[in-house]
């Protein structure tokens, strides 16, 4: 017997609202209930590619990767990624686009369908309504795509043409004077062409000072069925960003994490800002020659520019003349940076997959390749102090628009740019030994070389990271794992071009040690996680200390920093009843440096013994949603728990809690969202840098709503 729309309506409630039209039959929800038991993927998502560019299910991957479904992006209406970090065991946030990922400082490990080329690369925070989900992978991943720091990498997947025809608008408004709307359609144009366009436009202004946002991204896109097995994938996406007041330092704390100011503090001026245009091109040709023979190769174009003017805090200020800088007084003195940088990068990935059978063993073999390049430009003109006719700020009682930077004395640093290639050949092989026993392993060779475009300078290197993997499955529903795998990441060539008298500097090299247990529940309603790691990362430039100065034939750097980071992650990802979805994560890091120089910097510490800054030892995320079929609605409700960090200056940022929660509701083809973040309202910092530019505030309660329309 068939169900009314309204039960429909109900159960895709209950289940996912995925996008797709509520109006679906009922006869199709009925089925989908009937077919699987439970509730279809909601969070869960079984199988990836990522770690391993193989279509693997998740207990098959022998390394601790997650994946966040376009359902849970919905759901917690996140607009870029830091909404996401709850959601990620073992992330929490740096500042601006940079994350710490089981203790390390990284923003460089950040991939689009697989490929390098983030069209937010520099100093914004990646946007996600382009993005179908977000693949995470923890520990090192050099073994197949190349140099990074140890801690993870991100995937970001982006939307694609579909056959399957849908359009939806979305209207979304809320506190701070947040206005947006986005439109999506996708279809057949024929039976073997296919498309996507999508447009979105979001304003908000900011809690802090001086600041807001204007957000616009046109992205689209052809599928071409060129044969029954070759398809060709373009997509485009454009991107405008303008973000007043930025680029947004901290809050000013004291050595116990509180706040001295408002959160609403920002040491830039009204008319400071960060604008950022970028342009994406990328095709994806997939073919398959055989049943046990496949090739796919993805080229991507990638064009980026960032203009920047902004206040940058110095510290207090002498506002007496007596040589001493007082905190009584208020007042703290600052530059002024007016800066471009623009990226070209090209990037081409060509994976080779074959599978086959040798002496009664089954293979899965992946070979493949990739070439990188970025050409950047980079002009810097700075003012300092009121020498340069910069006026001081006073914190407690901001004198905003009393400075103007139009008559201020700015010096041009004479930088320009740099030029980066990167060559890798990777060879992997996952191999099942049996019903129970599979074991993968392979390598990658990198070859790398940066130029500095202002004196020709050139810096040259290569690297091979290699990975080997077991995984047992003593049961179909449960796997353990064990995991041995590298890291490598090419010093900077400023630091390159300091010891070039006396010889380069080696890559910064990490190696991880991982044990795992992935297990189903209730039928494979549930998948959790646990790992246990021990990463080491060696080789950290860093400060000689028998070093005398220029022309002493001593470099001034060398490979000396160890650090080591010791952690257990819990996952759990589950539609566990109709009703009930949830995602729930427990991170525990400890991440020392085991050799260092006092008072060097070493990454994101100083000295031996100390924690690494915005490291927390303990992290806790929960989100969970529960349908109400009678008012065709759903709740949910997230938590969000970090504990205590240091700052890069050793200052004390104090643990949070903050909870969210969210309503939605659904009535023929609409359906109206409605979040609450920081419920609240915690004054909180998610993190801290240094003394003289605070901690980074945590938002205030914030409200959003968000009507959609699909036809």
């Amino acid at each position: 017997m068939q169900k009314p729309l309204s039960a429909a309506v109900a159960a895709c409630l209950a289940l996912p609202v995925s996008g797709t039209s509520l109006a679906q039959s009922a006869s199709a929800a009925v089925e989908e209930l009937i077919v699987t038991g439970r509730a279809q993927d909601y969070y869960l998502e079984t199988r990836t590619s990522v770690g391993s560019k193989l279509d693997l299910e998740m207990l098959e991957l022998p390394q601790s990767a997650q994946v966040l479904t376009e359902q849970l992006i919905i759901d917690q209406a996140a607009r870029d990624i830091t909404d996401l970090y709850r959601s990620i065991a073992g992330v929490t946030e740096f500042s601006y686009s940079g994350v710490t990922f089981r203790g390390f400082r990284d923003s460089s490990n950040v991939f689009y369908d697989g490929v390098r080329g983030d069209p937010f690369s520099g100093f914004s925070v990646p946007q996600i309504y382009n993005i179908e989900r977000v693949e995470v992978l923890k520990g090192p991943a050099a073994a197949l795509y190349g140099r990074g720091e140890p801690g993870g990498m991100i995937n970001y997947v982006t939307k694609k043409p579909s056959f399957d025809d849908q359009t939806e608008v979305m209207l979304t408004a809320g506190n701070f004077d947040l206005m947006g709307a986005a439109l999506e359609s996708r279809g057949g144009l024929t039976n073997n062409i296919a498309y996507r366009g999508a447009a979105f436009y979001e304003e908000q202004d900011s809690f802090r000072d001086n600041a807001d946002s204007k957000n616009l991204q046109i992205a689209g896109g052809l599928l071409f069925q060129l044969a029954d097995e070759t398809s060709l994938t373009t997509t485009f996406d454009y991107i405008d960003q303008d973000l007043g007041g930025n680029r947004l330092r901290g809050v000013l704390a004291d050595d116990d994490g509180n706040f001295i100011v408002d959160r609403s503090f920002n040491t830039n001026e009204a008319s400071d800002f960060q604008d950022l245009e970028a342009i994406a091109l990328q095709g994806i040709l997939a073919h398959r020659f055989s049943d046990s023979l496949a090739v796919n190769a993805t080229l991507r174009y990638l064009d980026n520019e960032r203009e920047q003017r902004y206040h940058e805090p110095r510290g207090w200020a002498d506002v007496n003349g007596d040589g001493e800088a007082n905190q009584d007084d208020g007042f703290i003195s600052r530059e002024f940076r007016d800066q471009f940088r623009a990226n070209e990068e090209l990037s081409l990935t060509v994976d080779f997959t074959y599978d086959l059978a040798f002496a009664n063993v089954d293979h899965q073999l992946l070979i493949g390749g990739d070439f990188f390049t970025v050409d950047t430009e980079f002009d810097y003109l700075r003012a300092r102090f009121e020498g340069d006719n910069v006026l001081n700020l006073n914190v407690f009682s901001p004198n905003y628009g009393e400075t103007d930077p139009s008559t201020y004395n700015l010096t041009d640093l004479n930088t320009d740019g740099a030029e980066t290639r990167r060559i890798g050949l990777y060879i992997q092989d996952y191999i099942r030994l049996n019903d129970q026993w599979s074991v993968m392993a392979g390598f990658r060779f990198s070859d790398f070389e940066d130029t500095n475009k202002a004196n020709g300078f050139v810096y040259s290197d290569s690297n091979i990271a290699p990975r080997a993997a077991v995984v047992y499955q003593p049961i179909d529903t449960a796997s353990v794992y064990f995991n041995v795998s590298e890291s490598f990441n090419p010093v900077s060539l400023g630091d390159q071009e300091d010891v070039a008298e006396d010889g380069g500097l080696d890559p910064e090299s990490g190696i991880q040690y991982e044990i795992g247990w992935k297990q189903e529940w209730m039928n494979g309603a549930i998948l959790s996680t646990v790992a246990a790691y021990q990463i080491t990362k060696q080789d950290v430039a860093q400060a000689n200390p028998e070093d005398t100065g220029p022309a002493d034939g001593i470099p001034a750097l060398l490979n000396l920093g160890e650090v080591e980071s010791n952690g257990v992650e819990v996952t759990l990802v589950g539609d566990l009843t109709e009703r009930l979805a949830l995602t729930a994560n427990y991170a525990y890091n400890d991440v020392e440096v085991i050799r260092g120089v006092e008072g060097d910097s070493i990454g994101n510490t100083i000295g031996d013994g100390r924690q690494f800054a915005n490291a927390p030892k303990h992290q806790v995320g929960l989100w969970m949603r529960y349908a109400l079929p009678a008012w065709n609605s759903s709740i949910a409700f997230g938590a969000d728990h970090v504990s205590e960090q240091f700052s890069l200056n050793g200052q004390r940022v104090k643990p949070f809690t903050v909870y969210d929660a969210s309503w939605t509701t659904a009535w023929d083809a609409f359906e109206f969202q409605l979040n609450v973040r920081n419920l609240f309202d915690e004054v909180y910092a998610v993190s801290g840098f240094i003394e003289r530019t605070g901690h980074f505030p945590g938002a205030p309660r914030e409200v959003i709503a968000q009507l959609r329309y699909n036809f």
